[in-house]
C-alpha cells in the first residue's frame, strides 16, 4: 500500500503542460521521406499499398484502437531505413497486426494521460531491415509488437522517466510492457514482455531504477 501511494503521488506530481503541441517536436527523431509528404508519396506510388493500409486501418477500427495516433505513423520503419535500402514505411503481415492491440491499448490508457499525446517514429521492422538496423533477432519491432515515441508536449527527459517508470511499475506488468529509454525524448515501449532498460539495452542501465529507489524510500 505504501508504493502504490507513493506511486499515485508522483504521477499526480508530473507536471500537467497546457501549451499546445509544437509544430513538429519529433523532427528531429525522424529521417527525411518519413514525414507526412513522404507517406503519401509512399502510399500513391503503388495501389496496392493503399489497399494494405485500408486493411490496417478496418483491424484497429475492429479491435477499438483506431486514432490514439494516426494510423500513417504506425507504419515507419526504423531510422536507419535509407542506410539499409529499405522502405520508409510498410504495412506489417496481417497474422502480425494483433501484436499491437495491448501495446496500443497502454498507449491510450497509461501514456498519454502522464506525458500527454505522443508521436510513433519507428514501429516494423522486417526481419531483413531488422538485421540491417542491428536489431535482435527476435526483437519486438520485428513482431509489431513496438513502437519507439517522443511526446508531443514540452517536457523534460527527467519529467518523461519519472512519469513513464513510475506508471510502468505500476500497470506495466499487466499489459507485459517493455519500457526502454534512449537519447533525448525517445522512448520504447512494447507489449511483448514486461521488462526496462537504458540507452546500452540492458536492465541495469535503466533510469527507473533510480525512481524505483526514491519510491521505495519515500
Amino acid at each position: 500500500m505504501r508504493l502504490r501511494a507513493a506511486l499515485a503521488l508522483l504521477l499526480m506530481s508530473v507536471p500537467a503542460v497546457a501549451q499546445a503541441p509544437v509544430l513538429s517536436p519529433a523532427a528531429d527523431y525522424i529521417s527525411a521521406g518519413q514525414d507526412e509528404p513522404g507517406y503519401r508519396r509512399w502510399a500513391t506510388a503503388d495501389p496496392a499499398r493503399s489497399a494494405a493500409v485500408a486493411g490496417f486501418y478496418a483491424f484497429l477500427v475492429q479491435q477499438g484502437i483506431a486514432g490514439i495516433v494516426p494510423t500513417w505513423q504506425l507504419l515507419r520503419t526504423a531510422t536507419d531505413w535509407q542506410r539499409c535500402g529499405a522502405e520508409p514505411f510498410e504495412v506489417a503481415p496481417p497474422d502480425q497486426w494483433p501484436h499491437m492491440v495491448e501495446t496500443l491499448s497502454y498507449i491510450r490508457s497509461h501514456v498519454v494521460p502522464v506525458v500527454g499525446p505522443v508521436e510513433p517514429v519507428s514501429v516494423y521492422r522486417n526481419p531483413v531491415l531488422n538485421a540491417c538496423a542491428h536489431g535482435a533477432p527476435e526483437s519486438a519491432h520485428a513482431l509489431l509488437y513496438a513502437m519507439d515515441l517522443v511526446p508531443l508536449r514540452p517536457t523534460s527527459r527527467e519529467g518523461l522517466i519519472r512519469g513513464l517508470c513510475a506508471i510502468h511499475l505500476w500497470r506495466g506488468s499487466g499489459y507485459d510492457v517493455g519500457l526502454g529509454f534512449y537519447k533525448g525524448l525517445r522512448f520504447h515501449v512494447d507489449s511483448k514482455k514486461f521488462r526496462k532498460w537504458g540507452g546500452d539495452g540492458k536492465g541495469e542501465s535503466s533510469p527507473c531504477t533510480a525512481v524505483i529507489a526514491e519510491l521505495g524510500s519515500g
